[in-house]
């Protein structure tokens, strides 16, 4: 929209939503989001794209670049920050779910949570109650049940005479003000002070997209240097160690096992197998999936991952129909020679197959080496790290470099694509698995299971590809802005991010990464009063999680149709409970969830002491801690073996762990 147009659009606006009289009563500014602040657009499942009004892109760069990746969107956020301007101050306790709504197409009604005001400009800031579906036009209700702060309820006398005689040539207001109009009657239109209405964001299109081009592709199981196999048995190769590349010319100084049959981890497993297949990468150099139209666009392959796996067969021979596998995920600065090491004695114990891939910039840069030590020799093959030296200073930095988005204009993808991509070469693997091409595999009994990251992108998967039958994701969270403002662990990237923008949006002193001030409520908290620079940094935040959302597994949960049991741990500081329990209502899979209770391990078993208790699946080599990963695993191969039928409760009639959880924790309760 050119700038004349925009800003006859916005006193257009002004006029369907401010009383031309009655100039001493409080009354409701322009609400956000607002189709208003969108396009028509073809191309979209929704008929439109977003459109923002533009920031001065020489005194504000970093919001110019973000609004332009923003403006590619089909919609708006499906946890959407609703603003509600107003002329003058309001009695914030006269807020709730009752004043203030939202309301479907269907005339379903979501509330509000997390209240922020901000007296400096007279602006409420709440959160929908529930996470949105995609791709749906809603309607935002200010109703006269709110008043200001004289007690009187806001002025409505002149909203609908507004609305309905306000006079405007302009197209794409007459649509917009037919729409409000025809969406009025889902609430009362006698009470109502403002409104506005908006269409969501398409999640899942891209990925069904991308799901339904995939083909598979066959393996290769030659990868020694000199063209030998690498499919050992366990009877015959006494280790294999992995040591990854950590610079240019730097690796692991201690070589980590892969596999050691006379160690009791290793106890079940029969054989270990390294191959390779391709899957189509949609990931720009710049670590970027391009937008496209979600109704009519063609995701373009930029070029072919040449994808490594590690196997872990069960010892013996495979079943009739072949062994079912479990496609375990690693997480966030871990590898496939990580975690999937330390649960696939537990899954072959069970029967159960399993194979693992690096997640995309993850296991070290590519010139890392396993070396197969056997009764007939020695083998060494590369190990598939697919880390990227982004910034060209020769080091793998954080043990993540590859995954996340680079360049000024790409500042708010983050890891969403990196997710999205790791998605995309699992769908492949499991065509890899259906097609037949690993012998002694099955071709239908193919599940998943993944921790942390891996639980973040395996419920993507889930609610993607319906060929997975079932699965265990373990401590999952989204969104990865929230993780990471609420963790610990990562809170200094969100200060970096605050730091880098331009201007900066760091607003304490001395910067120490992590003490900038957002002032945001978890849900279900009392209203916070903010100021502008916290303001500011709300709605970095916010436009984080917008931008991001088609990588954050909260918003794939509601298409989850396959068994699953969500694993997660009470007081988790790497992964926060609201987090997971945002996927838990997003979902509706808190009967689905078994919560371990380290809060309880931590006051009542004598020696234990963990107070992150994020790993607790893999946590094997202290016996105090071991014995509730062993709970846990059990639980997981139990489960998968059975189909995703037998749900059992890891420690029985013990209460360290909870199935179904009794908490959808929306509170921190970080041990000290």
């Amino acid at each position: 929209m050119a700038p004349a147009i925009r800003l006859a659009a916005a006193a257009a606006a002004a006029a369907l939503v401010l009383p031309g009289s009655a100039l001493a009563a409080t009354t409701v500014g322009q609400l956000f989001p607002t189709n208003l602040d969108t396009v028509p657009d073809a191309t979209q499942l929704t008929g439109l794209h977003v459109q923002l009004p533009e920031p001065n892109c020489t005194t504000h760069p970093s919001d110019c670049a973000d609004v332009a990746e923003l403006d590619q969107l089909d919609g708006f956020n499906i946890q959407p920050r609703l603003t509600i301007p107003f002329s003058g101050p309001i009695d914030v306790a006269t807020v709730s779910s009752s004043t203030i709504f939202l309301v479907g197409p269907d005339g379903s009604r979501v509330g509000i949570n997390q209240l922020v005001w901000e007296p400096a400009t007279n602006t409420l800031f709440a959160e929908s109650d529930q996470q949105l579906a995609q791709h749906t036009t809603y309607l935002l209700v200010v109703t006269t049940g709110v008043h200001d702060a004289n007690g009187a309820p806001l002025d409505a006398t002149t909203f609908r005479h507004d609305l309905n005689y306000g006079q405007t040539k302009d197209p794409v207001l007459k649509a917009y003000r037919k729409t409000l109009l025809g969406a009025l009657p889902l609430a009362d239109p006698s009470s109502i002070a403002g409104a506005s209405v908006f269409t969501t964001q398409s999640i899942t299109a891209l990925g069904e997209t991308i799901r339904d081009q995939l083909t598979g592709s066959t393996v290769n199981f030659n990868l020694g240097t000199h063209g030998e196999r690498t499919v050992f048995s366990a009877a015959t190769t006494p280790l294999i160690t992995v040591a990854h590349q950590t610079g240019t010319s730097t690796f692991d100084p201690s070589p980590l096992p892969i596999l050691a049959p006379s160690s009791p981890l290793f106890a079940g497993i029969g054989s270990v197998a390294f191959g390779t297949y391709d899957s189509p990468n949609y990931e720009t150099p710049q670590a970027v999936i391009p937008a496209y139209g979600t109704k009519t666009g063609v995701p373009a392959v930029q070029s072919v991952n040449h994808v490594q796996f590690t196997l872990w067969e069960p010892a013996g021979a495979p079943p009739a129909g072949g062994w079912p596998t479990v496609i375990f995920g690693h997480g966030f600065t871990d590898s496939k020679d990580g975690a999937p090491v330390l649960v696939a004695s537990a899954f072959a114990r069970a029967h159960l197959a399993t194979i693992a891939i690096n997640v995309v910039g993850h296991g070290g840069f590519p010139g890392g080496f396993y070396t197969a030590t056997t009764t007939s020799g020695v083998v060494t093959l590369p190990d598939g790290g697919r880390g990227v030296d982004q910034n060209g200073n020769g080091v793998y930095d954080q043990e993540v470099e590859g995954v996340s988005a680079v360049g000024a204009a790409n500042e708010l993808v983050a890891t969403r694509d990196g997710l999205r991509q790791t998605t995309i070469d699992l769908m492949q693997l499991g065509k890899v698995l259906q097609q037949g091409s690993i012998a002694g595999l099955s071709t239908s009994r193919i599940y998943y299971a993944g921790q942390s990251f891996g639980g973040i992108y395996g419920v993507q998967l889930l609610g993607l590809d319906p060929d997975i039958r079932a699965g265990v994701p373990n401590v999952p969270g989204g969104s990865i802005t929230d993780i990471a403002r609420l963790s610990p662990a990562f809170r200094p990237l969100v200060g970096l991010g605050l730091l880098g923008h331009v201007p900066s949006l760091y607003n304490a002193t001395p910067v120490t990464l992590t003490n900038f001030n957002e002032n945001m409520p978890l849900r279900d908290q009392p209203p916070v009063i903010a100021t502008p620079d916290q303001v500011a940094i709300q709605q970095f935040l916010d436009w984080n999680v917008w931008e991001q959302q088609t990588g954050n597994p909260a918003a794939y949960a509601p298409d989850i149709t396959q068994p699953v049991i969500i694993q997660f741990a009470r007081g988790d500081k790497t992964v926060p409970n609201p987090t997971t329990s945002a996927i838990l209502r997003a979902g509706s899979l808190a009967a689905r969830a078994t919560l371990f209770r380290n809060d309880l391990a931590f006051a009542q078993v004598p020696g234990y002491t963990v107070t992150n208790p994020h790993t607790f699946l893999t946590n094997l080599f202290v016996p105090v801690q071991a014995q509730f990963a062993i709970e846990a695993q059990t639980q997981m191969a139990t489960f998968l073996a059975s189909d995703g039928q037998t749900v059992i409760d890891p420690d029985g009639a013990l209460p360290y762990f909870e199935t179904p959880t009794s908490l959808v924790p929306e509170d921190l309760a970080y041990l000290p």
